[in-house]
């Protein structure tokens, strides 16, 4: 019988390994997160590269330590394995380096992620007046309203470049996750509650977001745009908006809070009444049992 030879085998393993490495070199501008496009998006890549750094460092180490102990321990034939002593308990130094170093690790990840948390809390640029929109999660849509404004908008949204935006989260129904992975991490947005989330477009574009959150039979469809626009150009499109598009009433934002699927709609008004009647639908969804 011939004798097998894994040599072979694992240099192949090594090269796809090398060439899946290679590869992956070239994806960072197809892998949205590793792409951002605000303030917000690249604090957390920032952290994103961190945890890969330390990651790699800890698989060099564990690999370098595997393939030293199969060389220098291996049995061959007619002689012992070198140095190896079966009898061998406790090493002080060695228990110390493997308990001191990931504590080390842990700290340097875990203190930069609590700063980012708290700083993430607020404005992310200090300069100019933040915009808030209140977003609303609805089987299987995205409702946004423009306190500001007064329009809203649903599967779209449409936020000036350069201007923080606080974006206040709720839903009617089942609670989803409000993710625009090009400009920050996601948040869920639940019944009966208002999570907010700050995220900042640096510059004009189209950024695609997402319900990052099972949902039901729709949930597929559930993405949305994010129309980033200069300040002239979103003062322009509000004003055409007021002008042209239809006023949001009552009969049509009912529809709105039912399971379904639409296109994306504008409308050139918004009532604080259709806030209320969705808080309270939203505190239906939550209280009521079975209720979707």
């Amino acid at each position: 019988m011939p004798k097998v030879r894994p040599r072979k085998k694992s240099t192949k393993l090594g090269l796809a390994v090398i060439a899946s490495l290679l590869l992956l070199t070239g994806c960072g501008q197809r892998i949205t997160v590793l792409n951002p496009q605000g303030p917000v998006a690249r604090q957390e890549y920032h952290l994103i590269i961190l945890s890969i750094v330390i990651m790699s460092f800890v698989l060099a180490v564990v690999m370098t330590i595997f393939i030293y102990v199969l060389v220098k321990f291996r049995a061959r034939p007619g002689k012992d394995p070198e140095g190896y002593n079966p009898e061998l308990a406790g090493y002080g130094k060695l228990e110390i380096i493997w308990t001191v170093v990931p504590i080390l690790m842990m700290i340097a990840l875990a203190v930069p992620t609590v700063k980012m948390i708290y700083r993430l809390q607020h404005p992310p640029t200090p300069t100019g007046d933040p915009m808030t929109i209140q977003v609303t999660s609805v089987d299987w849509k995205w409702i946004f309203e423009y306190p500001q404004q007064g329009i809203e908008t649903v599967n779209y949204v449409a936020i000036p470049a350069g201007i923080p935006v606080d974006f206040k989260l709720s839903a009617v129904g089942p609670m989803n996750s409000f993710w625009v992975p090009a400009l920050g991490g996601q948040e869920y947005a639940m019944p009966g509650m208002n999570m907010p989330l700050w995220l900042e477009a640096s510059n004009p574009g189209t950024y695609l977001g997402w319900g990052a959150n099972f949902t039901g039979a729709g949930f597929a469809d559930m993405h949305f745009n994010v129309l980033s626009k200069s300040q002239n150009a979103f003062n322009q499109w509000v004003s055409n908006v007021k002008q042209t598009a239809p006023k949001l009433t009552e009969v049509t934002y009912r529809k709105l809070l039912q399971p379904g699927e639409v296109p994306t709609m504008t409308f050139s008004s918004m009532d604080s009444q259709f806030t209320q009647m969705n808080a309270e639908m939203s505190s239906l969804s939550q209280t009521i049992p079975g209720k979707q």
